[in-house]
């Protein structure tokens, strides 16, 4: 059994002061931990039905590759404007300081079909939210959000209801 956390690194003051920023990247440098990550985000939703699974750049794809081939699906990228070369849904949704938008190309969920969402860290939420709504303007059905990290004090998880939302690792009040 492989302890997750003795791989992720604690960076205090970053991106600014008062932040803690919990960095994966020692995670993703040693196989057998990644490899473990792979297995419980996988565990987090098993025996559901997923036809797909979907996660938005960047670092979601980072896990999202490898658990759409544990699981036997296939990955959908999500995708800042532009960088997708055919027609594409998009959602434009508020941040703290600014606006932002996500885009999915229209072929890729089909009416009806079971996303499973994956991203590295849940946080404010912001960003799954619109991911949510995107898929949700796809026609998507949206099994739920799964995460190696969560940061419980930020409550992220209330701007995905009514769906749920699964971590392997959390964090409060650290």
């Amino acid at each position: 059994m492989v302890d997750l956390k003795k791989y992720v690194r604690d960076v205090p003051d970053y991106p600014k002061p008062g932040i803690m920023f919990r960095d994966i990247t020692p995670l993703l440098a040693d196989a057998a931990a990644l490899e473990a990550a792979t297995d419980a985000l996988a565990d987090l939703f098993a025996g559901e039905d997923i036809d797909v699974l979907a996660a938005a750049e960047a670092r979601g794809f980072i896990f999202a590759a490898p658990l759409a081939l544990r699981l036997g699906v296939g990955f959908v990228p999500i995708r800042k404007p532009g960088k997708l070369p055919c027609k594409a849904h998009s959602y434009a949704y508020d941040l703290e300081y600014g606006s932002d938008e996500l885009q999915i190309h229209v072929d890729g969920v089909q009416k009806g079909q079971r996303v499973l969402l994956i991203d590295d860290l849940l946080a404010t939420g912001g960003t799954m939210e619109a991911c949510c709504r995107l898929l949700e303007k796809a026609g998507a059905e949206i099994v739920g959000c799964a995460f190696l990290i969560h940061l419980v004090d930020l409550a992220g998880e209330s701007k995905m209801e009514p769906y749920q939302c699964r971590s392997v690792l959390s964090y409060s009040g650290e």
